[in-house]
């Protein structure tokens, strides 16, 4: 049975006025099913980054309507999202978000407890997750410890371990070598497959592609064909 999960209608985002104007992105429909795994592709300034963060509630566009789930997340107040994004996005960032002061075991723990799951069991799950991205042991380390792509690897455990209905991910290999970029690609393709995620991931890797139910591409902030 098909499920649409992500469903976004005649979005777009600009910035100014006047002939200052700049179209990030433009007058766009988006759907994601469930099961999908869907990598949005393009050139820097494509638009598929504002593309992603609107889709996800992190960025309210100049037009449109974003339903994921069937909630229309721009109706809701922002301790309603919040919750709402807690229950069911997992997001992996380019940026990692690591809070310095907290092993790669808490980081994952805490927003597990966040969740409802008791400490023991948020602990255990959060170990399974480093250990499934290749982290068994380091889960003791903080993040200064951590290389580049290390800290990579504790964000997607960190989203892979709330088991969540939709990942959002932003180059989720950028900072991985070759292997450990296919085990990321893995893992996604397993979280929409095994466990029915809606996967949407910006990336410009091609060794991604092959892990992928459907490859859209993007330029001049619009899709292509």
């Amino acid at each position: 049975m098909i499920e649409r999960v992500v469903a976004a209608e005649g979005v777009c985002k600009s910035y100014g006025e006047g002939r200052a104007r700049i179209e990030a992105l433009r007058p766009v429909d988006f759907a994601v099913e469930r099961g999908e795994f869907v990598i949005v592709s393009g050139p820097s300034g494509s638009g598929k980054s504002t593309l992603l963060a609107i889709v996800s509630g992190l960025l309210s566009p100049s037009a449109g309507r974003v339903e994921v789930l069937g909630q229309d997340i721009g109706a809701l107040d922002r301790d309603r999202f919040d919750r709402f994004r807690l229950e069911h996005f997992g997001f992996i960032f380019q940026g990692f978000h690591l809070l310095p002061a907290l092993s790669a075991r808490e980081q994952v723990s805490i927003v597990l407890e966040r969740q409802g799951l008791k400490p023991g069991l948020a602990l255990a799950r959060a170990e399974a997750a480093l250990a499934a991205v290749g982290l068994g042991e380091r889960t003791l380390q903080r993040p200064a410890a951590l290389s580049g792509g290390e800290r990579q690897r504790v964000a997607i455990a960190r989203a892979l371990a709330k088991r969540p209905q939709v990942i959002f991910a932003d180059e989720p290999t950028s900072a991985l070598d070759r292997e450990n970029g296919r085990q990321v690609a893995r893992l996604l393709q397993t979280a929409a497959v095994d466990d029915r995620a809606a996967v949407i991931c910006v990336s410009h890797d091609p060794r991604m592609e092959a892990y992928a139910s459907r490859v859209v591409r993007m330029e001049d902030g619009t899709f292509l064909g």
